[in-house]
């Protein structure tokens, strides 16, 4: 059965169980009626996904696979911030008129820098590391910028990313500082593991682990219902990824290129009400 799936049902199951609620406190995010959106939540929850084992992403309810690799896309190989480079518009309540987000997310990653070795974006330098020093320990990407904090329509979630190598396998720490457990938990890493596997084949690296540290882990009140269903469904074999071996250039991938082999999952859980 899908590893994938035991984690997050444990991880659920401990929120729910130990988790701190917000009730009788001050909340930013609200409902659409304007009500308070509260939550349930543990700090510093850790999981890993052995990639080379299997592909996580849920089987208890189906990941929109191709919409995350475009949203992955986005930001780390088009580097862009404005909602009409993207496919979807799960953005769009962050986005001004223009379609812009700020000064967020693909904007940081593609500002050059100055280093030793020339200039690149944090992204290029990346590249540049896996291939010329592997064995770094300095490989890392931030998008919390505090500089542009202020000019930016949401402040980065997923902010940073540490990348190591050990012997030939390609490991990485996706650092977030917030995450709605039952909308995007699953959504984003998806999303970073397409991204080590990216990596991995354009560096001629083996995938490694997947090390997802999330600051204030939480479920929405009134998700709470839906998240107890959620996990006691069936959990199915987890699915085979298969890319595109003739891709060599991280900026040649494309939404395409990426295929699941025998993705059985449960139905879809339909009117997920989202707190903005």
């Amino acid at each position: 059965m899908s590893k994938v799936d035991d984690i997050f049902v444990t991880m659920c199951q401990d929120i729910m169980k130990n988790g701190f609620s917000s009730q009788g406190h001050d909340v930013r995010a609200k409902w659409d009626d304007g009500s308070p959106a509260h939550t349930i939540k543990k700090f510093a929850v850790v999981n890993r996904y052995d990639l080379s084992e299997e592909f996580p992403i849920l089987t208890l309810r189906p990941i929109n696979l191709k919409a995350a690799i475009d949203e992955i896309l986005w930001i780390w190989q088009r580097k862009s911030n404005n909602t009409h480079d993207l496919n979807s518009r799960i953005w769009d309540s962050w986005a001004d008129q223009q379609g812009s987000i700020g000064k967020a997310y693909g904007y940081q990653l593609g500002i050059k820098h100055k280093y030793r070795d020339g200039e690149f974006d944090q992204v290029d330098r990346v590249l540049f590391d896996l291939k010329n020093n592997p064995y770094s320990r300095r490989i890392i990407v931030n998008m919390y910028n505090h500089n542009d904090l202020h000019e930016m329509n949401l402040y980065p979630c997923a902010y940073s990313m540490t990348f190591n190598v050990t012997g030939n396998r390609l490991n990485a720490i996706l650092n977030q500082r917030s995450q709605d457990i039952l909308v995007a938990n699953n959504w984003n890493i998806t999303q970073y593991a397409i991204l080590v596997h990216m990596l991995a084949q354009v560096t001629k690296l083996q995938v490694g682990e997947l090390v997802h540290v999330i600051a204030d882990a939480h479920i929405y009140d009134r998700h709470i219902p839906l998240v107890q269903e959620l996990i006691q469904r069936t959990v199915y074999p987890a699915p085979k990824l298969i890319i595109n071996p003739e891709i060599k250039d991280f900026y040649g991938f494309r939404v395409e290129d990426f295929v699941l082999e025998k993705y059985l999952t449960n139905p879809q859980i339909k009117n997920i009400p989202v707190a903005v």
